[in-house]
């Protein structure tokens, strides 16, 4: 199965270089001269680093910039900023610190590009192993250069890392000399570190050849003597390079090796056989040589009389009957020659086995470009789209092929070819299993019952990946499709899965590369596991733009029943399950699993919630004394600058934007990608701190306003006002709630929008409008009324307000118990003859309450979700206050307390009444009454948010409205209980409760109050009875 390898394995071969190198072997045979036009001899080859071994820091930066949304070429312009004494050369030269550099270099950055630059992010990418890894173009150069007797150094302008060691990935055991300007104090282009490297090797500046990205470098070195070459490409100036020395850098046929004591095959009648069939008349030698690949079927490379072709035959033994068919990977490729599909040009299946032992098949050598790395490193995006076109338009033609017309209609069955294939692999896999994993046994139970009804049937490759595939030299075009022994009668489907395989797996998979091996045997057991989940994750995130397609018996029916085994993983057999998820096929209930803790969530989600938690205890406790100071201080209506500082941070650990379900952003253009039931593990943990939300900007009324944008949201509007709030640059507000009427019923509201020329002009007076005053807030989401006489539900419409349009007059702040809330704060505002261009409605008048309705629904799950946080840190700093002073107290309390309280007054167990605190059982009942309450309340949320990834939110309006109804009341009573051992220091600002016990209380009424809540649920339970 990996005949590929016989056409070239190494990533950017040049199709000519075989050819050459067999030129120059055949008539110099080991007698290279090393010289170049002017007779002078090389002795030695230096390298510099970045765009010469492994990518430049400008590349990197290029595609980091677009992935950032940062403007194009702020990094490169910032790091030539200063020249010789700007940040970038100081940092190379070792006189700055790495802290020192990102220090500067953020904010030159952020001045050129007038934004936040998270360059943090940018440095832990450039030195990532991911990004610097070695060229392998340049590592097979190296090689063929030391095999030469040539020494090879490495001149390097390169930094010192914060663990103090200098940025070097490379294998120093392949250098003679290594020259960091970090270690000498100088950098490139100084011609000092030029001249020490060559007093290292031990050479005239003439004996050595100098490889450089850049034009002053190169320069430099030029006019030293040295022989140098200017590099915009490895491959280019490996080619250059082999011209210099006058022999070739790579080997002749990649990736081949002398024949195998155990795979020698009979050369005289192979060559008797080659002979009659080519009709050639040669004495010359049969050159033969064994691929290292490919052992499925044993291939080899062979060479007759200046033809280069390949053998491939079946192993020697007894056989499997429908195994190492290569009777079949001869015919299909026969039959495709002429159909437009490119294969190899094969040229005769011999079924005679004495001629080699086995039956075996030849067909021509094909030189051309193999790419190994799906990531294609190294090329520029618009090279990689080009190649990843050429490989679709290819399988369009394979999937076109009429399989009666080119003799193929009895290749495979006719028709259901996806169950086969799934009985296959279950039985395969079952045949292979060493232990149970239950990650696979959940995915062996739900895939058959998710299978496509409607199924074509064409021709499929079987295999069809990137590493399959030999591309011309020069084009982005295919030359041959490689690999056919899987092929079959199927659906295309399959193939277009598979190729589309790499783009989920991590680039370190050891199958994405073909490196699956015996070696890789220890582990199956982990790669099975990590396989199975990612699958599981691809079927309830990416499937879910096809299960809401899904139609629904009897919507919001409530259904009390038992579900056997054989119907879901994820209950005990004969446990009572209450849904409601509406009655459903077997099929549609077992399409996803209640994640209930956040161990069970799939390995990459488990990560980020880890990596949340870490953040959380190392930056965001730690910096809530200042950030509470900072809001009691004058300053308080400015933002606070430790606050950008965070988000910063955040942004480069990847905890930024994890709000935005899957199913409102299924290609994940703008957030993470996880769904409701996964954020709601990582939300409850941004609820333990007040000022976490906002740190990874995950808070309200943004998020419910970003979220509307992304569902509603013309380009347009998108470009205008979704980008800024998703990249934290500015803040908005949601205006509904109004003074004058009962604003719980959104049909009530009286503030006007009214149609004029090209504008809506506004008038209405709101209040409780959350986030306004912030000085970033740019924009406000205003809800009004453009037709009084409409139906009752589409009088409402959604106008998109710039902040600074004239007419609006912020009248007060509103304090919530005396708090400001500030900088955001509440405001109460008079809307006065503002001027609204038409084109910023949104979706349409009298499409407002829709609006609304769509956007509460996640808003109220995420006011849940963190008001689990909130009682769960109200419960932990209970514990920690009435417990003896422990080392694991301590560590309990340590992240959740303000520093000011201080452990002089925890020297003994508070004691009450002659006993201590932890024995009174008041409180020990208030605890175990908390904890019960919590998990109630958690559960209720996580199944909201289940029914919300299942179905949607119109599905699951009584989950919500119960959980709203729950979760606010459930936490101000656990937070009382906190305050009430605390005593009067509960109070205080010392500690977050009375924080949290504010906002508890507020939620009561904020998206809806609980009496609103309560009449939801009673009309849905009354409406459809159990």
């Amino acid at each position: 199965m990996c005949v590929r390898s016989c056409f070239q394995s190494s990533c950017l071969q040049w199709a000519w270089r075989t050819a050459f190198l067999k030129h120059i072997q055949r008539r110099h045979q080991g007698s290279h001269r090393w010289t170049h036009l002017g007779g002078s001899t090389y002795r030695a080859v230096i390298f510099d680093m970045g765009g010469v071994l492994i990518p430049s820091p400008g590349r990197v930066a290029a595609e980091w910039e677009v992935q950032n949304r940062i403007p194009s070429g702020t990094i490169l312009k910032a790091l030539m900023e200063g020249g010789e004494n700007g940040p970038w050369m100081r940092f190379m030269r070792a006189e700055i610190t790495a802290e020192g550099f990102l220090r500067e270099f953020g904010r030159l950055c952020s001045e050129m590009s007038k934004t936040s630059v998270p360059v943090d992010s940018f440095f832990s990418l450039l030195t990532s192993e991911r990004v610097a890894k070695q060229f392998p173009v340049m590592t097979e150069a190296i090689t063929q250069i030391r095999a030469k007797g040539l020494q090879t150094a490495v001149l390097s302008n390169n930094f010192y890392l914060p663990n103090q060691k200098s940025f070097l990935p490379l294998d120093r055991k392949q250098f003679d000399v290594v020259v960091e300007s970090c270690v000498e104090g100088i950098c490139k282009p100084d011609p000092r570190i030029y001249k020490l490297c060559l007093e290292r090797l031990g050479l005239q500046p003439s004996e050595s050849i100098f490889l450089d990205d850049l034009g002053p470098n190169v320069k430099a070195a030029a006019s030293l003597g040295i022989h140098t070459i200017k590099v915009n490409d490895p491959e280019t100036a490996v080619k250059e390079l082999e011209a210099l020395l006058g022999f070739t850098l790579r080997l002749g046929v990649p990736n081949t090796q002398p024949v195998r004591k155990t795979m020698e095959i009979p050369k005289d009648s192979l060559k008797k056989y080659l002979k009659d069939l080519l009709g050639i008349q040669t004495t010359g030698p049969l050159e033969l040589l064994q691929f290292d690949h490919g052992q499925s079927n044993p291939t080899y490379y062979i060479s007759l009389a200046n033809r280069d072709l390949v053998l491939r035959k079946k192993p020697p033994g007894t056989l499997l009957p429908s195994a190492h068919a290569i009777e079949r990977e001869f015919r299909i490729m026969k039959a495709l020659a002429n159909a437009g599909v490119p294969v190899p040009n094969v040229l005769d299946l011999c079924e005679d086995s004495s001629v080699v032992g086995t039956p075996f098949y030849v067909m021509e050598y094909c030189p051309g470009l193999i790419y190994k790395d799906p990531s294609l490193p190294g090329l520029e995006p618009s090279h990689r789209r080009a190649i990843y076109t050429a490989m679709n338009t290819v399988l369009c033609k394979i999937h076109s092929v009429d399989p009666q017309a080119v003799g193929l209609e009895d290749y495979g069955k006719q028709g259901a070819y996806i169950p086969r294939q799934v009985r296959t692999w279950v039985k395969q896999y079952r045949a292979s299993e060493t232990s149970t994993i239950p990650a696979m046994e959940r995915l062996i139970e739900w895939l058959p019952l998710h299978l496509p009804h409607q199924q074509r049937t064409t021709l499929v490759h079987g295999d069809f990946r990137l590493d399959n595939l030999v591309f011309h030299p020069e084009k982005p075009e295919v030359l041959a499709v490689l690999d056919w022994e899987l092929s079959t009668l199927g659906d295309p489907l399959i193939d277009v899965a598979y190729s589309c395989l790499a783009h989920y797996l991590p680039s370190s998979f050891p199958v994405l590369r073909g490196q699956a091996s015996s070696a890789h045997a220890e582990q199956t057991g982990k790669l099975t596991e990590f396989v199975s989940n990612l699958a599981w994750d691809f079927a309830v995130k990416e499937g879910f733009r096809v299960f809401k397609e899904m139609p629904f018996k009897n919507p919001l029916t409530r259904s009390c029943h038992t579900w056997a085994r054989s119907q879901s993983q994820w209950y005990p057999i004969g446990t009572r399950s209450y849904s409601s998820v509406p009655e459903a096929s077997p099929a549609h209930a077992s399409r996803g699993g209640l994640v209930i803790s956040p161990e069970s969530l799939s390995p990459p989600v488990r990560e980020l919630y880890h990596r949340l938690k870490r953040f959380m205890e190392q930056h965001v406790y730690p910096a809530e004394p200042e950030l509470q100071s900072h809001q009691a201080s004058a300053a308080r209506w400015s933002p606070s600058p430790l606050i950008e500082d965070l988000k910063e941070k955040a942004k480069a650990e990847g905890l930024w934007n994890l709000f935005l379900p899957l199913e409102a952003d299924p290609e994940k253009k703008y957030g993470a990608g996880l769904t409701n039931v996964e954020y709601a593990h990582l939300c409850e943990l941004m609820g333990t701190s007040l000022y976490a939300p906002e740190i990874c900007n995950c808070s309200a009324p943004d998020t419910g306003n970003m979220e509307l944008l992304v569902r509603y949201g013309t380009e347009a509007q998108k470009a205008r006002w979704l980008m800024p709030l998703l990249e934290g640059k500015a803040r908005s507000c949601f205006a509904m709630t109004e003074p004058q009427v009962a604003s719980s019923d959104a049909t009530n509201i009286e503030a006007s929008i009214r149609e004029e020329d090209s504008f809506y002009v506004i008038n209405g007076h709101k209040w409780w409008i959350t986030g306004i005053l912030d000085p970033r807030c740019q924009l406000c989401v205003f809800m009004g009324k453009t037709d009084p006489h409409a139906p009752r539900h589409r009088q409402q419409s959604v106008l998109l307000v710039p902040m600074d349009t004239p007419g609006i007059k912020i009248i007060r702040p509103l304090t919530v118990y005396g708090l400001e809330d500030a900088p955001g704060g509440h405001g109460e505002v008079r809307f006065e003859h503002v001027h609204v261009p038409k084109e910023n409605m949104v979706l349409g008048p009298g499409r407002g309450f829709e609006i609304a309705q769509g956007r509460l629904g996640p808003g109220r799950i995420h006011h849940c979700m963190r008001l689990i946080g909130f009682s769960e840190r109200a419960l932990a700093l209970m514990k920690a206050r009435i417990q003896p002073p422990t080392a694991e107290g301590r560590e309990q309390e340590r992240g959740l307390r303000r520093p000011c309280f201080h452990w002089s007054c925890r020297v003994k167990s508070r004691v009450a009444f002659g006993k201590p605190l932890v024995e009174q059982g008041t409180v020990l009942a208030d605890i175990a009454q908390s904890r019960v309450e919590i998990e109630q309340a958690r559960l209720l949320v996580l199944r909201a948010a289940h029914v919300m990834d299942l179905a949607g939110n119109k599905a699951a309006a009584l989950d919500i409205a119960m959980i709203k109804m729950v979760a606010p009341s459930m936490a101000s009573r656990v937070i009382d209980r906190a305050i009430q051992a605390f005593g009067a220091a509960g109070l205080s600002s010392d500690y977050p409760l009375a924080q949290f016990f504010t906002w508890a209380r507020a939620l009561r009424f904020a998206d809806g109050p609980d009496e609103v809540h309560r009449a939801t649920v009673a009309k849905l339970e009354l409406k459809h009875r159990i």
